[in-house]
């Protein structure tokens, strides 16, 4: 992730294919942080073959593939018919699992006795406006406390139907997670027990954090002297 026209040179960072330009959907506002310029030249890492790696675990090999092992002998089948593809990136391990699968997944994960993620850190919702048919995403983070190990879980949706299911049954703590994401960036929860907006007013329209919401803003005033808003910045460029 370099900003500006970076070398050709570059080591490690290819010219193509470019990922995306901008941040946070600063694009064609006045906005003058400088995001608008970021150039992002890497593709995603979409999927990991085995071995997947990690720390060495109790069998001798690495801790991510005993996961992926236990979790497949859990749901009795291959694992692919849940997961749909693991990723392994800067020492983490994701699963990304099939919103029908999701609560079946979640429930294994907690409750085996050779996975025991039984604490969750929470969910947090993002938004991938080029990724055709997946463009939302519940992330949930969990850590097994009784193996010291730590897992991210991944359902996707796509925008035309931005549904997931609720996993506060397995999770309580979810619940102002998953109200959160919804208020942010429009996932919906099947199942929970009460989702509504968290942060933002009941009448508010749309959803502040997917990267194709208006920057707009309200003028700041401090100490005499007013900031205006984002889109209404003079631009330097």
């Amino acid at each position: 992730m370099v900003t500006g026209n970076p070398p050709a040179n570059l080591p490690g960072l290819p010219e193509e294919p470019v990922a995306r330009t901008g941040m946070f959907g600063a694009t064609g506002t006045g906005d003058t942080s400088g995001y608008g310029k970021l150039v992002v030249r890497r593709a995603p890492k979409l999927s990991t073959p085995r071995p997947y790696g990690g720390p060495v675990g109790p069998s001798g090999r690495g801790d991510f593939d005993d996961i992926a092992d236990q979790l497949e002998r859990a749901l009795g089948g291959d694992l692919s018919e849940a997961v749909e593809s693991v990723v392994v990136d800067r020492g983490e391990l994701t699963f990304h699992v099939k919103r029908e699968r999701l609560l079946e997944v979640c429930r294994h994960l907690r409750d085996d006795p050779a996975l025991r993620f039984e604490l969750s850190l929470g969910v947090s919702g993002v938004h991938y406006p080029d990724d055709a048919g997946a463009e939302l995403r519940a992330v949930i983070h969990l850590c097994s406390i009784t193996h010291n190990r730590r897992l991210r879980v991944e359902c996707a949706a796509p925008d035309a139907d931005p549904h997931v299911p609720s996993t506060v049954e397995i999770y309580p703590t979810h619940d102002w997670h998953e109200r959160e994401a919804y208020d942010l960036f429009g996932l919906i929860f099947d199942g929970h027990p009460a989702l509504t907006r968290i942060q933002m007013p009941d009448d508010w329209e749309g959803h502040p954090q997917r990267k194709d919401y208006p920057l707009g803003g309200v003028p700041v005033e401090y100490r005499g002297a007013e900031t205006p808003a984002p889109d209404e910045r003079r631009s330097y460029a």
